[in-house]
């Protein structure tokens, strides 16, 4: 691919999230329609059709997108190339971008300390019994029920405990050294990686704290059910940041009802939602966050990094480091 493919001054619509140096750059060189999706209220995610109007009225040549269908249409107009904001970026059509000539790149590990970091908050949310705590002390429950705090909020410390990651990519990663700072022990599954050395089973049975990094494929959705939740050690905490998916939310409930869980700290529901009369919003052991594991700042300067610098190496003839479909490259 030439450096003259590009143009001088190229068009680029930007429908995702951007901040920082990389995005100084990228309008230093292009003309950049910016319009992230995440600004409107309500929020705007474009079909394919949708897209592919905005883009064509903009003679746009590029785009760097999030959650915005890049497929059908879209993958019709002149494009030079088309950057994913996403670790996986499952709302492009890869095959079809590929068959037109499209380089596809993605920002794998963007939000992975983002994630990581809530899962550290959950889990001393929900040792600590940070929560109720907070709620007591709001609603003049210091003394509940003529009880001190320290009778009501006991807890084992976490250093010197064991902790089990399922999934040892980048956040995982990102979770073991965090664990490892703060003194536990940290053992994974992974049968993608020789640093996990252990089987699910191995883990479960020493892990204290299980936390979840997997993605949802066919061979770990429902991975975690009565077997395994059965199988962790009486009081363990589990953990998933990842997708709900990944565990049967029936035996999860059971698990912490009985009390063999002591708690759970959860980021992620299916559908993106819980109904408030769910068993486990009346859980007090169980704290519930709304799918924000990525939403940072940080994360946004990161994605931008990363795809503005492998746009930039495709202008200048050179291979992008994180592409998708590198084959559409001479």
């Amino acid at each position: 691919m030439s450096a003259v493919t590009l143009g001088s001054r190229p068009r680029v619509l930007v429908t995702s999230p951007l901040r920082g140096p990389g995005l100084e750059r990228l309008r230093s060189w292009a003309d950049v329609v910016y319009d992230p999706w995440i600004d409107h209220t309500p929020l705007r995610i474009y079909k394919a059709e949708e897209l592919a109007e905005r883009a064509g009225q903009l003679d746009a040549t590029i785009l760097i997108v999030e959650v915005d269908a890049v497929a059908g249409p879209v993958l019709d107009l002149p494009l030079v190339a088309v950057a994913s904001t996403r670790g996986d970026p499952n709302n492009v059509d890869v095959a079809g971008a590929t068959a037109a000539g499209i380089p596809v790149l993605h920002a794998p590990g963007r939000n992975a300390d983002a994630v990581a970091e809530l899962a550290v908050a959950l889990l001393f949310a929900v040792n600590r019994h940070v929560l109720r705590a907070d709620a007591d002390v709001r609603h003049g429950q210091v003394y509940r029920d003529g009880t001190i705090p320290y009778q009501r909020f006991r807890a084992w410390e976490l250093a010197g405990r064991t902790a089990g990651l399922v999934g040892l990519g980048a956040v995982g990663r990102a979770l073991r050294w965090r664990l490892q700072g703060l003194g536990l022990s940290v053992v994974a599954h992974d049968p993608y990686n020789a640093e996990a050395t252990h089987s699910l089973d191995e883990l479960l049975a020493v892990a204290d704290i299980v936390s979840m990094h997997a993605p949802v494929t066919a061979a770990t959705a429902g991975m975690i059910g009565a077997e395994q939740f059965a199988a962790m050690r009486p009081g363990a905490v589990y953990l998933n940041t990842a997708r709900a998916q990944l565990h049967d939310t029936d035996a999860l409930v059971a698990a912490l009802t009985s009390g063999h869980l002591a708690g759970a700290g959860l980021d992620h529901f299916v559908g993106e939602h819980l109904a408030v009369d769910h068993p486990l919003v009346g859980m007090d052991n169980v704290v519930l966050s709304p799918h924000i594991g990525g939403a940072t700042w940080d994360t946004e300067t990161r994605q931008t990094d990363m795809v503005v610098a492998d746009i930039e190496r495709i202008r200048a003839g050179l291979r992008p480091a994180r592409i998708v479909n590198p084959e559409v490259l001479p």
